[in-house]
């Protein structure tokens, strides 16, 4: 396949007027024949990379099914997401065994997007900022029980969170940042307690200013923590919902080059409004928002293509949120060798744009969908 007259989107975040040569599943060349289909201007994005998310289409990664993973995986490549992570909630320990058996002998299939890592946001979190976690589940942090899951995931988990404020949680986060990428999460730590845990290998906050306290001028707390740190990655839903436009856009001046969009989509998402559920407990759906009975913030209904679009309609610059929701997440979980750009040698997944930010069409690891 060879296409010329587009914008080619560029690691740095910019666009380049050029073309893509496809061969097999890889990309292979940006200077395509004279004779190459002429795509008359369309953006060529990188496949995104969605490193938090729980579920969509009626299904939840934690149903532990192939059948779910499938079903996410489909509606996730057809919505131009790529590589999925998707994101456990706080259960026991033999149910997360069972949904890890599961990640681990899934095989991706033609259509859908490649499950290329698993996000274990709980349960090593605190109660106070449990959001919408399960509290009969919680768990101190514990190596050997990240170790024994990790196992029967055979090294899928690429990110573990938890609340450094917690009994021995230091301690973990030193035994376990050479295994897994440590992501501070639904946490009451002050600005000291995220510092150290940094300093001991903590590289990620898990959605920035949800289940934290907030950042104020006399207690910045884990966000300022973050922002001092330039080695630590913020995720970010900018789902209209989660985070208010005015705080996205100082987030991504504060933040620059840091910022992984994610989606934190729940079951509900490519839906209609309705009743579902999320770890366990009811959630009502009404457009955007996802909640608990109590009111709570359950996740969100949309897409990471969504989240994108809404991140340029609040001010993000095309490239930076397109790097966000690319490039960055694949760095962020060690997969940007195949992943987050459309340079040569990388995976031929692209997403091919009109100006208004509407699909044109998707390529899927050399394969038109």
């Amino acid at each position: 396949m060879e296409f010329k007259n587009l914008k080619v989107f560029q690691p740095d975040g910019t666009f380049k007027s050029g073309g893509l040569t496809i061969t097999g599943d890889r990309i292979t060349g940006n200077t395509p024949a004279v004779d190459a289909c002429d795509m008359d201007g369309l953006y060529a994005i990188p496949g995104l990379v969605d490193v938090h998310f729980h579920g969509c289409v009626g299904y939840d990664f934690c149903d532990g099914t192939h059948e779910a993973i499938s079903a996410i995986a489909r509606y996730q490549a057809e919505n131009g997401v790529a590589a999925i992570c998707p994101a456990t909630m706080t259960y026991p320990e033999e149910k997360l065994a069972g949904v890890a058996e599961a990640a681990a002998t899934y095989q991706v299939e033609a259509r859908d997007a490649a499950l290329v890592g698993i996000n274990m946001e709980g349960p090593f979190i605190s109660e106070a900022k449990k959001g919408a976690q399960n509290a009969a589940y919680l768990h101190e942090p514990d190596a050997e029980m990240f170790r024994r899951l990790q196992k029967k995931a055979n090294g899928l988990f690429k990110l573990c969170d938890l609340a450094p404020e917690l009994p021995g949680a230091m301690e973990v986060i030193e035994q376990l940042a050479g295994e897994v990428r440590l992501s501070i999460a639904h946490t009451e730590a002050d600005y000291d307690t995220a510092s150290e845990a940094f300093r001991r290998g903590a590289r990620q906050v898990t959605h920035l200013y949800n289940a934290m306290p907030p950042f104020s001028h006399r207690a910045p707390g884990v966000i300022g923590a973050a922002a001092d740190n330039d080695a630590v990655a913020v995720e970010l839903i900018a789902d209209g919902v989660h985070v208010a436009p005015a705080v996205v856009r100082a987030t991504f001046k504060m933040f620059a080059g840091r910022v992984v969009l994610i989606s934190d989509s729940m079951m509900a998402t490519g839906l209609t409004d309705g009743e579902y559920s999320l770890g366990g407990q009811a959630v009502t759906v009404r457009g955007n928002l996802a909640t608990l009975a109590d009111g709570t913030i359950a996740g969100s209904a949309t897409n990471l293509l969504n989240c994108l679009r809404s991140a340029v309609n609040m001010g993000i610059p095309l490239g930076e949120a397109v790097k966000s929701a690319s490039l960055n997440p694949a760095r962020a979980i060690g997969v940007a060798h195949d992943y987050g750009s459309l340079e040569p040698g990388k995976l031929a997944n692209v997403v091919l744009l009109d100006e208004d930010l509407s699909v044109h069409s998707i390529i899927l690891r050399g394969q038109m969908l």
